[in-house]
């Protein structure tokens, strides 16, 4: 849990106004999320930390890629992501203040520090894509050539069918409006 100290930004320190925080993610941040969907990744965060009189607002910036396997061929490959989030944080006395606002985040006045590692890691979980699929399968480099082999051979054959209309429908095609 050391490693993620670096992203605890003591706000209370920090004169009104923008303040830009950068980071590099890489396999060491990923490791700290217990189960988490990607293990290897290299990504730049940059943050705009705006801290205002009654709230902070920050904005984030996420570029790179992240490693995942492919959903049919099971090789790794990379992922690109291309991110932009906002949070807005504000400050109450009242404990019973929920956050039920996506993008607000409740903190009691006496607080000095914000984690942002969390926030991080839930843009990137989010921003990663549910059905894992590199683009151009089968030519790419990571590609599994072997395995692709396998599943066309196991794949089975598709079925030619022959639409055959409905004899009642072929009725109603003859039947013209003599009524004009």
């Amino acid at each position: 849990m050391k490693f993620l100290q670096q992203y605890l930004i003591p706000f209370s320190g920090l004169k009104i106004g923008k303040h830009l925080f950068e980071y590099e993610i890489n396999e060491q941040f990923f490791k700290e999320f217990e189960y988490s969907l990607v293990q290897k990744g290299s990504l730049k965060v940059a943050l705009e930390f705006d801290k205002q009189e009654t709230m902070l607002v920050l904005n984030f910036r996420i570029d790179g890629e992240v490693f995942q396997n492919c959903d049919v061929c099971l090789a790794g490959f990379p992922t690109p992501l291309h991110l932009e989030q906002q949070e807005i944080v504000k400050f109450s006395n009242d404990e019973l203040l929920e956050d039920n606002v996506d993008e607000l985040i409740v903190l009691h006045k006496n607080e000095n520090e914000i984690d942002v590692s969390a926030l991080i890691y839930e843009y990137i979980m989010l921003g990663v894509p549910t059905f894992n699929r590199c683009k151009e399968e089968g030519k790419t480099t990571w590609c599994d050539a072997e395995m692709l082999e396998t599943l066309k051979k196991l794949a089975a054959p598709e079925e030619k069918t022959e639409e055959v209309a409905d004899p009642r429908w072929e009725a109603l095609k003859n039947i013209t409006n003599k009524n004009k």
